[in-house]
Protein backbone atom coordinates (compact mmCIF):
# COMPACT_ATOMS: atom_id res chain seq x y z
CA UNK A 1 0.00 0.00 0.00
CA UNK A 2 1.80 3.18 -0.94
CA UNK A 3 2.40 5.94 1.65
CA UNK A 4 -0.20 8.73 2.07
CA UNK A 5 1.17 12.24 0.72
CA UNK A 6 1.16 14.62 3.41
CA UNK A 7 0.48 18.32 2.38
CA UNK A 8 3.57 20.37 2.87
CA UNK A 9 3.07 23.35 5.50
CA UNK A 10 3.88 26.81 4.80
CA UNK A 11 7.36 28.23 6.52
CA UNK A 12 6.20 30.82 8.75
CA UNK A 13 8.23 33.29 6.28
CA UNK A 14 5.79 31.87 3.69
CA UNK A 15 2.72 32.88 5.73
CA UNK A 16 3.33 36.20 6.61
CA UNK A 17 4.22 36.79 2.83
CA UNK A 18 0.68 35.60 2.04
CA UNK A 19 -1.12 37.62 4.73
CA UNK A 20 1.05 41.16 3.25
CA UNK A 21 0.07 39.86 -0.22
CA UNK A 22 -3.89 39.66 1.07
CA UNK A 23 -3.26 43.03 2.78
CA UNK A 24 -2.11 44.91 0.21
CA UNK A 25 -4.56 43.27 -2.77
CA UNK A 26 -7.67 44.69 -0.06
CA UNK A 27 -6.22 48.20 -0.17
CA UNK A 28 -8.30 51.06 -1.72
CA UNK A 29 -5.03 52.94 -2.98
CA UNK A 30 -2.19 51.97 -5.23
CA UNK A 31 0.66 50.42 -3.64
CA UNK A 32 3.49 49.73 -5.89
CA UNK A 33 7.05 48.32 -3.68
CA UNK A 34 10.11 48.76 -5.13
CA UNK A 35 13.77 47.51 -4.36
CA UNK A 36 16.93 49.68 -4.04
CA UNK A 37 17.19 49.51 -7.76
CA UNK A 38 13.60 50.81 -8.29
CA UNK A 39 12.75 47.14 -10.03
CA UNK A 40 8.53 46.66 -8.99
CA UNK A 41 8.41 43.45 -6.73
CA UNK A 42 4.70 43.52 -5.11
CA UNK A 43 2.30 45.39 -6.71
CA UNK A 44 -2.04 45.53 -5.94
CA UNK A 45 -4.93 45.45 -8.43
CA UNK A 46 -5.49 49.34 -7.02
CA UNK A 47 -2.22 50.29 -8.86
CA UNK A 48 -2.55 48.61 -11.90
CA UNK A 49 -6.40 50.44 -12.27
CA UNK A 50 -4.35 53.80 -11.55
CA UNK A 51 -1.64 52.90 -14.20
CA UNK A 52 -4.42 51.75 -16.45
CA UNK A 53 -2.58 48.47 -17.56
CA UNK A 54 -3.96 45.06 -17.28
CA UNK A 55 -0.36 42.96 -16.97
CA UNK A 56 2.12 42.30 -15.01
CA UNK A 57 4.50 45.16 -13.84
CA UNK A 58 6.57 43.11 -11.44
CA UNK A 59 10.35 43.05 -12.52
CA UNK A 60 10.19 46.57 -14.30
CA UNK A 61 11.24 49.75 -13.50
CA UNK A 62 9.62 52.50 -11.78
CA UNK A 63 9.96 55.13 -14.53
CA UNK A 64 8.53 52.42 -17.55
CA UNK A 65 5.22 52.10 -15.94
CA UNK A 66 4.85 55.46 -13.49
CA UNK A 67 5.41 58.54 -15.96
CA UNK A 68 5.65 61.73 -13.55
CA UNK A 69 4.88 65.45 -14.19
CA UNK A 70 5.11 68.04 -11.88
CA UNK A 71 2.79 70.95 -11.31
CA UNK A 72 4.54 73.01 -14.16
CA UNK A 73 4.36 70.54 -16.91
CA UNK A 74 7.50 68.92 -16.32
CA UNK A 75 8.66 65.44 -16.67
CA UNK A 76 10.17 64.23 -13.57
CA UNK A 77 12.51 61.42 -13.18
CA UNK A 78 10.46 59.20 -10.28
CA UNK A 79 13.61 56.62 -9.97
CA UNK A 80 15.56 59.37 -8.81
CA UNK A 81 13.42 61.03 -6.98
CA UNK A 82 12.43 57.49 -4.87
CA UNK A 83 15.99 57.02 -4.62
CA UNK A 84 16.90 60.25 -3.01
CA UNK A 85 14.14 59.46 -0.09
CA UNK A 86 15.28 59.12 3.10
CA UNK A 87 12.33 59.55 5.29
CA UNK A 88 8.41 59.05 4.49
CA UNK A 89 7.31 61.61 2.68
CA UNK A 90 3.91 62.67 0.44
CA UNK A 91 2.66 65.20 -2.32
CA UNK A 92 -0.40 66.68 -4.24
CA UNK A 93 1.55 68.20 -6.42
CA UNK A 94 2.28 65.68 -8.84
CA UNK A 95 0.07 64.59 -12.25
CA UNK A 96 0.53 61.09 -13.97
CA UNK A 97 0.82 60.90 -17.86
CA UNK A 98 -0.77 58.43 -19.84
CA UNK A 99 0.20 57.55 -23.21
CA UNK A 100 -2.76 59.35 -25.17
CA UNK A 101 -1.75 62.58 -23.51
CA UNK A 102 -4.24 62.62 -20.86
CA UNK A 103 -3.14 63.07 -17.06
CA UNK A 104 -4.56 62.57 -14.19
CA UNK A 105 -3.83 64.54 -10.27
CA UNK A 106 -2.10 62.34 -7.91
CA UNK A 107 -1.50 61.92 -4.49
CA UNK A 108 1.59 59.96 -3.96
CA UNK A 109 3.47 58.51 -0.81
CA UNK A 110 6.67 57.52 -1.08
CA UNK A 111 8.47 55.80 2.67
CA UNK A 112 11.89 53.49 2.67
CA UNK A 113 11.60 49.94 3.94
CA UNK A 114 13.37 47.09 4.25
CA UNK A 115 11.33 44.40 2.12
CA UNK A 116 13.02 41.09 3.27
CA UNK A 117 12.76 40.10 7.08
CA UNK A 118 15.17 40.89 9.53
CA UNK A 119 18.40 42.95 9.75
CA UNK A 120 19.48 41.70 6.52
CA UNK A 121 16.35 42.38 4.44
CA UNK A 122 16.46 43.95 1.50
CA UNK A 123 16.33 47.57 1.25
CA UNK A 124 13.62 49.30 -1.13
CA UNK A 125 10.41 51.92 -1.21
CA UNK A 126 7.01 51.80 -1.28
CA UNK A 127 4.75 53.90 -3.15
CA UNK A 128 1.43 54.70 -2.26
CA UNK A 129 -0.87 55.92 -5.23
CA UNK A 130 -4.18 57.85 -5.02
CA UNK A 131 -5.91 59.71 -8.27
CA UNK A 132 -7.40 62.91 -6.57
CA UNK A 133 -8.28 64.55 -9.66
CA UNK A 134 -11.92 65.57 -8.64
CA UNK A 135 -10.24 66.29 -5.05
CA UNK A 136 -8.22 68.93 -7.00
CA UNK A 137 -11.49 70.18 -9.43
CA UNK A 138 -13.20 71.09 -6.30
CA UNK A 139 -10.02 73.12 -4.98
CA UNK A 140 -9.67 74.70 -7.53
CA UNK A 141 -13.62 75.57 -7.63
CA UNK A 142 -13.29 76.28 -4.24
CA UNK A 143 -10.25 78.90 -4.81
CA UNK A 144 -11.54 80.53 -7.45
CA UNK A 145 -14.61 81.46 -5.40
CA UNK A 146 -12.60 82.65 -2.58
CA UNK A 147 -10.36 85.19 -4.90
CA UNK A 148 -13.64 86.02 -6.39
CA UNK A 149 -15.43 86.89 -3.35
CA UNK A 150 -12.54 88.69 -1.14
CA UNK A 151 -11.60 90.98 -4.46
CA UNK A 152 -15.25 92.15 -4.71
CA UNK A 153 -15.75 92.51 -0.69
CA UNK A 154 -12.91 94.60 -0.28
CA UNK A 155 -13.84 97.91 -2.32
CA UNK A 156 -17.62 98.19 -0.24
CA UNK A 157 -15.39 97.67 2.83
CA UNK A 158 -12.91 100.14 2.61
CA UNK A 159 -15.93 102.62 2.12
CA UNK A 160 -17.84 101.33 5.14
CA UNK A 161 -14.58 101.71 7.26
CA UNK A 162 -14.11 105.27 5.61
CA UNK A 163 -17.83 106.35 6.28
CA UNK A 164 -17.84 105.36 9.80
CA UNK A 165 -14.41 106.94 10.75
CA UNK A 166 -15.51 109.94 8.69
CA UNK A 167 -18.66 109.88 11.06
CA UNK A 168 -16.57 109.03 14.26
CA UNK A 169 -13.82 112.18 13.42
CA UNK A 170 -17.20 114.61 13.03
CA UNK A 171 -19.05 113.55 16.15
CA UNK A 172 -15.67 113.98 18.04
CA UNK A 173 -14.65 117.44 16.70
CA UNK A 174 -18.55 118.84 17.84
CA UNK A 175 -18.72 117.75 20.86
CA UNK A 176 -21.95 115.74 20.04
CA UNK A 177 -20.49 112.68 23.05
CA UNK A 178 -23.59 110.67 23.01
CA UNK A 179 -21.84 107.63 24.66
CA UNK A 180 -24.75 105.20 23.44
CA UNK A 181 -23.67 106.37 19.52
CA UNK A 182 -19.96 106.57 20.25
CA UNK A 183 -19.86 102.83 21.52
CA UNK A 184 -22.24 101.88 18.77
CA UNK A 185 -19.94 103.53 15.96
CA UNK A 186 -16.69 101.86 17.87
CA UNK A 187 -18.45 98.53 17.78
CA UNK A 188 -19.21 98.99 13.91
CA UNK A 189 -15.87 100.19 13.04
CA UNK A 190 -14.20 97.49 14.91
CA UNK A 191 -15.97 94.49 13.14
CA UNK A 192 -15.54 96.10 9.67
CA UNK A 193 -11.81 96.25 10.20
CA UNK A 194 -11.92 92.75 11.60
CA UNK A 195 -14.10 91.75 8.63
CA UNK A 196 -11.17 93.50 6.68
CA UNK A 197 -8.85 91.67 8.09
CA UNK A 198 -10.65 88.43 7.40
CA UNK A 199 -10.53 89.49 3.58
CA UNK A 200 -7.31 90.21 3.40
CA UNK A 201 -6.15 86.26 4.76
CA UNK A 202 -8.84 84.99 2.09
CA UNK A 203 -7.43 86.64 -0.22
CA UNK A 204 -3.72 85.48 0.66
CA UNK A 205 -4.48 82.03 0.95
CA UNK A 206 -6.39 81.82 -2.38
CA UNK A 207 -3.28 82.93 -3.95
CA UNK A 208 -1.02 80.69 -1.55
CA UNK A 209 -3.32 77.69 -2.41
CA UNK A 210 -3.36 78.51 -6.22
CA UNK A 211 0.96 79.03 -5.78
CA UNK A 212 0.21 82.71 -6.95
CA UNK A 213 2.46 83.68 -4.36
CA UNK A 214 5.67 85.33 -5.75
CA UNK A 215 9.24 85.49 -4.39
CA UNK A 216 11.01 88.78 -4.16
CA UNK A 217 14.04 89.28 -2.58
CA UNK A 218 15.64 92.62 -1.24
CA UNK A 219 18.45 93.45 1.14
CA UNK A 220 16.35 93.59 4.99
CA UNK A 221 17.63 95.33 7.35
CA UNK A 222 16.39 93.12 10.44
CA UNK A 223 17.01 95.77 13.31
CA UNK A 224 14.76 98.33 11.49
CA UNK A 225 12.41 95.75 10.42
CA UNK A 226 11.80 94.34 13.87
CA UNK A 227 11.92 98.00 15.79
CA UNK A 228 9.87 99.55 13.14
CA UNK A 229 6.72 96.62 14.42
CA UNK A 230 7.50 97.20 17.93
CA UNK A 231 6.79 100.36 17.63
CA UNK A 232 3.48 99.92 14.95
CA UNK A 233 1.79 97.45 17.61
CA UNK A 234 2.78 99.40 20.86
CA UNK A 235 -0.18 101.36 21.36
CA UNK A 236 -2.50 98.31 20.77
CA UNK A 237 -0.36 96.43 23.45
CA UNK A 238 -0.55 99.06 25.42
CA UNK A 239 -4.27 99.51 24.70
CA UNK A 240 -3.92 95.95 26.97
CA UNK A 241 -1.75 97.24 29.66
CA UNK A 242 0.88 94.91 27.79
CA UNK A 243 4.65 96.18 27.55
CA UNK A 244 6.23 95.17 23.80
CA UNK A 245 10.00 95.45 23.58
CA UNK A 246 12.51 94.51 20.75
CA UNK A 247 15.45 92.34 21.58
CA UNK A 248 17.80 92.32 19.32
CA UNK A 249 21.77 91.14 18.61
CA UNK A 250 24.06 93.77 18.25
CA UNK A 251 25.66 91.52 15.93
CA UNK A 252 23.00 91.31 13.36
CA UNK A 253 23.65 92.20 9.53
CA UNK A 254 21.26 92.41 6.26
CA UNK A 255 19.33 89.69 5.68
CA UNK A 256 18.29 88.20 2.16
CA UNK A 257 14.64 87.53 1.37
CA UNK A 258 10.86 88.79 1.22
CA UNK A 259 10.75 91.33 3.61
CA UNK A 260 7.06 91.23 2.96
CA UNK A 261 6.67 87.91 3.72
CA UNK A 262 8.70 88.21 6.83
CA UNK A 263 6.91 91.19 8.26
CA UNK A 264 3.75 89.90 7.51
CA UNK A 265 4.72 86.24 9.59
CA UNK A 266 5.96 88.44 12.38
CA UNK A 267 2.62 90.49 12.30
CA UNK A 268 0.76 87.22 12.63
CA UNK A 269 2.81 85.86 15.59
CA UNK A 270 2.86 89.39 16.83
CA UNK A 271 -0.92 90.55 17.12
CA UNK A 272 -1.47 86.88 18.36
CA UNK A 273 0.24 87.20 21.23
CA UNK A 274 -1.33 90.54 21.66
CA UNK A 275 -4.80 88.99 21.49
CA UNK A 276 -4.33 86.04 24.05
CA UNK A 277 -2.20 87.28 26.36
CA UNK A 278 -3.73 89.20 29.18
CA UNK A 279 -0.64 90.89 31.55
CA UNK A 280 2.93 90.85 31.26
CA UNK A 281 5.15 90.95 28.12
CA UNK A 282 5.76 90.36 24.48
CA UNK A 283 9.20 90.99 23.58
CA UNK A 284 9.81 90.51 19.04
CA UNK A 285 13.58 89.20 19.30
CA UNK A 286 16.09 88.37 16.50
CA UNK A 287 19.75 87.06 16.57
CA UNK A 288 22.20 86.20 13.73
CA UNK A 289 22.41 81.80 13.23
CA UNK A 290 24.33 79.89 10.94
CA UNK A 291 23.18 80.78 7.29
CA UNK A 292 20.37 83.19 8.64
CA UNK A 293 18.33 85.27 11.44
CA UNK A 294 15.96 83.46 13.83
CA UNK A 295 13.45 85.49 14.85
CA UNK A 296 11.76 85.16 18.27
CA UNK A 297 7.71 86.21 19.73
CA UNK A 298 7.84 85.49 23.25
CA UNK A 299 4.76 86.05 25.29
CA UNK A 300 3.62 85.63 28.92
CA UNK A 301 -0.34 84.79 27.61
CA UNK A 302 -2.53 82.07 27.74
CA UNK A 303 -0.03 79.19 26.31
CA UNK A 304 -1.06 76.79 23.96
CA UNK A 305 -2.21 73.03 25.06
CA UNK A 306 0.14 70.10 23.74
CA UNK A 307 -2.69 68.62 21.49
CA UNK A 308 -3.46 72.00 19.86
CA UNK A 309 0.37 72.43 19.25
CA UNK A 310 -0.19 69.79 16.93
CA UNK A 311 -2.77 71.37 14.94
CA UNK A 312 -2.47 75.43 15.25
CA UNK A 313 -1.16 75.85 11.51
CA UNK A 314 -3.98 73.57 10.37
CA UNK A 315 -6.13 75.47 7.90
CA UNK A 316 -9.85 77.17 9.76
CA UNK A 317 -8.64 75.26 13.47
CA UNK A 318 -9.17 77.15 16.29
CA UNK A 319 -8.93 75.63 20.34
CA UNK A 320 -11.64 74.94 21.79
CA UNK A 321 -10.23 76.56 25.07
CA UNK A 322 -12.63 79.31 26.57
CA UNK A 323 -9.90 81.86 26.16
CA UNK A 324 -9.46 81.54 22.83
CA UNK A 325 -13.17 81.40 21.96
CA UNK A 326 -13.76 84.64 23.83
CA UNK A 327 -11.40 86.37 21.04
CA UNK A 328 -12.58 86.92 17.02
CA UNK A 329 -10.62 84.58 14.86
CA UNK A 330 -10.93 83.33 11.24
CA UNK A 331 -8.21 79.89 12.06
CA UNK A 332 -6.27 80.85 9.01
CA UNK A 333 -3.17 83.34 10.09
CA UNK A 334 -1.08 80.95 11.18
CA UNK A 335 -1.85 78.42 8.46
CA UNK A 336 -1.08 81.36 5.97
CA UNK A 337 1.73 82.26 8.05
CA UNK A 338 3.36 78.65 7.56
CA UNK A 339 2.21 78.89 3.51
CA UNK A 340 4.56 82.14 3.65
CA UNK A 341 7.48 80.95 5.52
CA UNK A 342 7.72 77.60 3.02
CA UNK A 343 8.11 79.84 0.69
CA UNK A 344 10.87 81.84 2.17
CA UNK A 345 12.18 78.35 2.75
CA UNK A 346 12.51 79.17 6.44
CA UNK A 347 11.85 77.05 9.61
CA UNK A 348 8.58 77.50 12.10
CA UNK A 349 8.96 75.97 15.75
CA UNK A 350 6.22 76.18 18.52
CA UNK A 351 7.65 76.35 22.14
CA UNK A 352 4.11 76.18 24.95
CA UNK A 353 3.14 75.33 28.02
CA UNK A 354 -0.72 75.64 29.11
CA UNK A 355 -0.71 79.43 31.07
CA UNK A 356 2.50 80.11 30.94
CA UNK A 357 3.12 81.77 27.50
CA UNK A 358 4.29 80.55 24.25
CA UNK A 359 7.35 81.35 22.00
CA UNK A 360 6.74 81.09 18.40
CA UNK A 361 10.59 81.26 16.05
CA UNK A 362 10.98 80.98 13.01
CA UNK A 363 14.46 80.57 11.08
CA UNK A 364 14.58 82.50 7.99
CA UNK A 365 17.21 81.34 5.56
CA UNK A 366 19.85 84.03 3.50
CA UNK A 367 18.83 83.25 0.25
CA UNK A 368 21.22 85.55 -1.49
Amino acid sequence: MPPKHTPKLPTDAALEHERLQSLIGSMADGVLAVDDATKVVIYNGAALNILDTNGTVKGRRLHQVLNLVDKNGQPVDISQLVRETERATSSRDYSLSYGDGSRINLYLSIAPVKLGYGEEGDKGFVLLLRDITHEKSLEEERNEFISVVSHELRTPIAIAEGNVSNVQFIIDKAGMANPTVVEALKLAHDQIVFLAGMVNDLSTLSRADRGKLTLELSAVNVHNLVRDLAESYKNEASAKSLKLKADLSPHLESLSTSELYVREILQNFITNAIKYTEKGSITVGAKPTKGGVMFTVSDTGIGISKADQERVFDKFFRSEDFRTRATNGTGLGLYVTMKLARLIHAEITLESELNHGSVFSIFVPDLQ
